[in-house]
């Protein structure tokens, strides 16, 4: 795995250790448009690496500082995420710009850097999260096309255990939703970031019977 250094200004210290992972998509118009915006110090914005469409990664701030990738965020009662996380930002148009799916070299490159920064920070797979799991009402990121099934299967993300339908009612998945690590102030959002995430065929924010069996699988897994 080759990591070409491209500095950004955009950074300063961590208040908490490092527990997560946020993986993101640059939802811009091009690579060079994402990473300029990225290393501009008017953005105000910025993430520890960039992965373009060919899998070639750029390190824009180093992962012992605080990046501004997360903005207004909050998983598993951690609201300073950007100081609990490194930031991946994915180069993709995104939804404004004509989502595609990511290219199999770009989700190598991405599979080998997740697997490199969980292994040395010792990152739980159920904190390898998307931007939308941690703020969703502001963000669809990666997105449903992301191949989630791909780090779960690698043991690099969350993946359920196989179990039935606990038949809880609607507030039921929400505290169990709440329990696994979302925010549920705004219910049908939190539920659309879960479906994205782990049911992404089906993007509603109905809570149905696969929804219920889904995060309870994932609870198992948790042990929670």
């Amino acid at each position: 795995m080759t990591i070409i250094d491209h500095p950004s200004p955009n950074h300063n210290e961590r208040q908490l250790p490092i527990a997560m992972l946020v993986l993101h998509y640059t939802g811009m118009r091009s690579a060079a448009e994402a990473i300029d915006w990225l290393a501009n110090p008017a953005s105000s914005v910025s993430a520890h690496y960039v992965v373009a469409e060919d899998g070639t990664i750029l390190r824009m701030v180093d992962e012992s500082r605080r990046a501004w990738h997360a903005g207004r965020s909050w998983w598993r009662g951690i609201t300073d995420v950007n100081s609990a996380s490194i930031g991946i930002e994915i180069v993709n148009p995104g939804h404004e710009f004509g989502y595609v799916p990511f290219p199999a070299a770009q989700m190598e490159a991405v599979q080998a850097l997740v697997a490199s920064i969980t292994a040395r920070h010792r990152i739980l797979p159920a904190n390898v999260v998307g931007h939308s799991d941690i703020a969703p009402t502001r963000k669809q990121d990666p997105g449903e096309l992301f191949d989630w099934p791909r780090l779960a299967a690698a043991g690099l993300a969350a993946a359920p255990r196989t179990t039935t339908d606990p038949n809880w009612t609607d507030p039921g998945f929400l505290a169990a939703l709440a329990r696994y690590g979302y925010d549920i102030t705004a219910p049908t959002e939190a539920t659309i970031a879960f479906q994205r995430h782990h049911r992404p065929r089906t993007i509603d924010g109905t809570i149905d019977a696969e929804c219920r069996q889904i995060l309870r699988g994932l609870l198992a897994a948790e042990g929670l």
